[in-house]
């Protein structure tokens, strides 16, 4: 995952730290998972969102480094971009917080031509970056969109867990998003994530 360095500011987010009992088992979960396009004005508390983005791909090994979900090589290529209202921001797993790179809500690129989308609280936009795969390898490609299947599940599932409605959608307005999250042409905008009550 790219890291980036420095101080929260005032824009950035600390979010609360994750709270990771459960009381659904994961067979309970797996039976009850299930794509909802209808999201209620309820907001999802930055508490919850810590939650999700743990669950998502946050460190479960301090020590290692290493992540929730599976990655092709361990290059944990996947960057979680969130879309609120009042900005978007980049998940940082290693201290848990969200840093600002945009001021506009961008939900409704997130959510293309598909209306419904804008309307869910949060949005979660997964981005594989291909640097992490080292030079030109040819199956970047491949591994990242095996990599965002990964952590879209992962959403799926801890969405699950905590009553929230998700679906993953391929749809988006990849040039606007792109713009307006600065990413290089080695970040490939892949799924993304409504999430709400």
């Amino acid at each position: 995952m790219t890291m980036l360095t420095g101080c929260v500011t005032a824009q950035d987010i600390q979010l609360p730290e994750p709270d990771k009992s459960a009381k659904m088992t994961l067979m309970e979960t797996l039976q009850q998972r299930a794509s909802s396009r209808e999201f209620s004005d309820k907001e999802v508390s930055d508490a919850v969102l810590s939650q999700v983005l743990w669950a998502a791909c946050g460190i479960n090994r301090p020590a290692e480094k290493k992540i929730t979900a599976p990655s092709a090589i361990n290059a944990q290529d996947i960057l979680v971009y969130v879309a609120r209202k009042d900005g978007a921001y980049l998940y940082q797993p290693e201290s848990n917080s969200l840093k600002k790179v945009c001021d506009e809500d961008v939900r409704k690129m997130v959510a293309g031509q598909q209306d419904f989308a804008a309307k869910a609280p949060i949005s979660l936009i997964l981005v594989s970056d291909k640097t992490k795969f080292g030079g030109k390898n040819p199956a970047a490609e491949l591994m990242g969109n095996i990599d965002s299947g990964y952590v879209s599940e992962n959403i799926c599932l801890v969405c699950t867990a905590l009553g929230l409605k998700t679906v993953p959608r391929m749809s988006m307005d990849k040039d606007g998003l792109a713009k307006a999250l600065k990413l290089s042409a080695d970040q490939v905008l892949l799924l993304n994530n409504p999430i709400g009550w």
